[in-house]
């Protein structure tokens, strides 16, 4: 015979049809479970197979190589190998920052990249409000190509034309300075010159590509936005100020916290070549990244080069972290994580 209790549970069974059914997690694959439904699923796989010669690329070259750094804490010796050389614990970083060197090309790395990145953040928007409002033009793709060639040329051609203009003798602003009777510059010997010189050529080389992905930020802004601000009687300069820049903002600090991740990571060709390695300008022109190429090739110390790479790396690490913190302080959503 059936009980009340049995009778109230076939009960409660049959008016709820979910408690007698299987719980999902049991049926579904593991994969669903972790990616979602079979649609997501599909979407995320993907994606992630588009993402995945990038993803093998970065694996390949910038994570494998991070067992070098153990070349930062070692005498390295060619014929001994890495797991062979002795080891000399930190000797190889108080080599480094018992010199002059080391907080020489601590402050031009930072103090130059700080720079580089406020101006062509500055100035990439600009451009880039301005190539919106002739987007429609017919000259905005020759616009939009002639600010994106300099990114391709190689910094070797540029430091030619750079020495065409410079040069104390048959330089072409030394030439203006002549027909205006005024005392030739000699630009090569004077590091003051250097960080203007460098600044001007980094925006010259980076404006177009910071402006392109700043424009494609201020096109996917929904253009009822902006009629709602004609029509009450907003002028462009309003627009800009509290719907542009306002809109825009997230993008602005995700692309300043990636460069603030490489603040310690100076272009090696534009401070290379472009001061043409002269010793005479090392005060201002002198980087980490010429620091260690000079480590390696004139004085062969390996070990010292791997040191300042792997201070170089860490600060930057660290500035990239407190960087996303500050601004989770302020807004969550502005941050990476």
């Amino acid at each position: 015979m059936i009980n009340e209790k049995q009778l109230d549970s076939q009960a409660s069974s049959a008016s709820d049809p979910q408690q007698s059914k299987e719980p999902a997690s049991t049926t579904e694959p593991f994969l669903y479970r972790l990616f979602g439904n079979q649609r997501e699923f599909k979407t995320n796989l993907s994606l992630l197979s588009m993402s995945l010669p990038g993803i093998v690329l970065l694996f390949v070259f910038a994570y494998l190589p991070m067992i070098g750094i153990i070349i930062a804490f070692k005498d390295y010796r060619f014929n001994l190998g890495i797991l062979g050389s002795e080891w000399v614990g930190f000797q190889n970083f108080r080599f480094l920052f018992g010199t002059d060197a080391a907080f020489r090309i601590t402050r031009n790395t930072l103090l130059m990249n700080l720079l580089f990145i406020s101006t062509i953040t500055v100035c990439a928007l600009a451009v880039a409000i301005l190539m919106n409002e002739a987007y429609r033009s017919r000259m905005s793709k020759y616009y939009q190509t002639m600010l994106f060639f300099p990114y391709f040329i190689s910094w070797v051609i540029v430091s030619y034309f750079v020495f065409a203009f410079l040069n104390g003798q048959t330089g072409l602003i030394n030439q203006w300075v002549d027909a205006l009777e005024l005392d030739r510059i000699a630009w090569y010997r004077s590091p003051e010159y250097w960080p203007v010189i460098l600044t001007l050529a980094n925006l010259w080389n980076g404006i177009g590509f910071s402006s392109i992905i700043y424009l494609a930020g201020i096109l996917g802004i929904s253009p009822e936005l902006f009629e709602a601000a004609k029509i009450d009687g907003a002028g462009k300069l309003q627009q800009i100020r509290f719907i542009t820049l306002p809109m825009l903002y997230p993008m602005i600090i995700i692309l300043t916290l990636l460069a603030i991740g490489r603040i310690f990571h100076a272009d090696f060709g534009l401070f290379f070549f472009l001061p043409r390695d002269n010793p005479l300008l090392y005060s201002t022109t002198d980087v980490i990244d010429t620091f260690v190429y000079r480590s390696l090739v004139e004085l062969g110390e390996i070990s010292m080069a791997a040191a300042a790479g792997f201070y170089q790396s860490f600060v930057g690490f660290l500035l990239v972290v407190g960087a996303n913190w500050v601004v989770r302080r302020f807004n969550e959503d502005y941050a990476l994580y």
